[in-house]
C-alpha cells in the first residue's frame, strides 16, 4: 500500500500526482507564437477566399457572355435567312395586298399623324 502513504502527501500544484505537469517554457512560447500567427494570417486568408470566389465568379460571366455571343452569331442570320425565305414564298398579289395595308393603316399613317401633330403645336 505505498499508494496510501502518498495519498496524504498530494502537492496542490500537481491535481495528476504525475510529476510532470510543469511545462517547459520554450514550449508554451512556441504553441503562444503558433497561435499569434494562426490568428494573425485569418484575414489575409479570407481576404484571399474573397478573391478566389469574385474571379471564380467573374469567369463564369465571361464564359456566359461568349457563349451567348456564340449562339447569337449562329441565330441570327438564320432567322434572317428564315425570314428572306418566307418573303419570297408569298405571291405577288399578298405582296401588294401587305403594301397597301402598310400605306393606309400602317406606318405611314402613323407618320402623317406624327407630322400633322408637330405643324399644330408649332
Amino acid at each position: 500500500m505505498p499508494n496510501d502513504a502518498n495519498a496524504d502527501n498530494k502537492d496542490p500544484k500537481d491535481p495528476c500526482d504525475c510529476k510532470t505537469c510543469t511545462v517547459n517554457a520554450a514550449i508554451t512560447d512556441a504553441v503562444t507564437q503558433t497561435n499569434v500567427k494562426v490568428v494573425g494570417e485569418a484575414p489575409a486568408m479570407a481576404t484571399g477566399s474573397l478573391y478566389q470566389a469574385q474571379s471564380h465568379s467573374l469567369s463564369v460571366l465571361f464564359e456566359n457572355a461568349v457563349q451567348q455571343q456564340s449562339q447569337a452569331a449562329v441565330q441570327l442570320p438564320t432567322s434572317t435567312n428564315v425570314g428572306t425565305m418566307q418573303l419570297y414564298t408569298l405571291g405577288p398579289a399578298s405582296a401588294g395586298a401587305a403594301a397597301t395595308e402598310i400605306g393606309s393603316s400602317g406606318v405611314i399613317s402613323v407618320l402623317a399623324d406624327v407630322l400633322a401633330l408637330g405643324k399644330a403645336l408649332v
